[in-house]
Order: structure tokens, then sequence, then C-alpha cells
């Protein structure tokens, strides 16, 4: 336990990020989830709707480092692959 005043402070700011994270966290992979379900049935606008939800929620993720620039990067590359397949697909029947 913390036993000066400023360790004390401490604590309680790392706890109160702690909580504001998981909560990005749990909102990226809860959207992450939805498009992935939305590309799995094959609902093209809907996947779009969420891509773009998801890439703002990223890329904020990102800006207060919640988690790593090229993470972001990364993630939303995959995804507009799989969104663009999706509407290639689409396009062809």
């Amino acid at each position: 336990m913390p036993i000066t005043k400023s360790a004390k402070k401490a604590l309680r700011q790392a706890k109160k990020r702690t909580e504001r994270n998981k909560a990005v966290k749990k909102n990226l992979s809860y959207l992450e989830r939805q498009f992935k379900k939305a590309i799995s049935l094959k609902k093209k606008e809907e996947a779009k709707d969420i891509y773009q939800k998801l890439q703002k929620a990223l890329d904020k993720a990102a800006k207060v480092n919640v988690i790593k620039k090229n993470k972001s990067s990364r993630k939303k590359s995959r995804l507009m692959k799989k969104l663009n397949k999706l509407l290639k697909e689409e396009a062809q029947e």
C-alpha cells in the first residue's frame, strides 16, 4: 500500500486510467465483433457504417495511447481488406 501522499494520489490516478482504458478496449472489441458479424452475414451497408465507427474508435484509442499506433493501422488495414472483399463479391453478383 502507498504511504506517501503523492503515492496515494498516483494510485488513484492509475485506477481511473485503468478503468477508462478498459472501457475503450471493450468498446473496440465490441465494434470489431459487430463488424465481423455483419461481414459474415454479408450486410454491406451495416458493415460500412460499423467500419467507420470502428476506424474512429481505433484512431482515438491510438491518439491517447490506449493501443499503439501501428496496431491501430494494422487493424484498420485488415478490416478494410475484408470489407473490400465483401463489396467486390457483391459487385460481381
